[in-house]
């Protein structure tokens, strides 16, 4: 099922408070905890609540959507953790024993990040082989 911006954005400001509180975690919120951990920059923002989740980021202005960019590193963890695409675990263990874990991600989220705009470029399902052939340039 798919969520709106805003409610994406809820779940990581009620991370957020939780780890303010530091009241237990359900395991995505554990995830989600350790990106948010590596991202200080971040965290004035997550401060905002309700506001953070308003808040447009525009490349045009030369802004990284923090939100996007935490939901990137998710899902590299998540490819990580499947295998899927198939051979993206090898190759992400590869690259994080060679690597920070964090700028190894940082390297990664740039080759999804191509592989998905290309993909909504050509109105197509991301190129899996393409995807998997620039993290293993890494």
């Amino acid at each position: 099922m798919f969520q709106s911006r805003e409610e994406v954005r809820q779940v990581y400001l009620t991370v957020w408070q939780k780890m303010q509180q530091k009241s237990l975690l359900e395991p995505m919120e554990a995830i989600i905890a350790d990106v948010i951990k590596l991202h200080p920059e971040y965290h004035a923002l997550l401060d905002k609540g309700e506001h953070a989740k308003e808040q447009d980021f525009t490349p045009e202005d030369g802004q990284t959507n923090p939100f996007l960019h935490m939901g990137m590193h998710i899902a590299i963890r998540e490819q990580a953790d499947a295998n899927r695409p198939p051979g993206i675990q090898s190759a992400y263990q590869k690259i994080i024993k060679a690597n920070d874990h964090h700028d190894a991600e940082h390297s990664m989220i740039e080759c999804l990040g191509q592989a998905l705009w290309q993909a909504q470029r050509d109105n197509t399902l991301p190129d899996d082989n393409a995807y998997l052939a620039c993290v293993k340039k890494i």
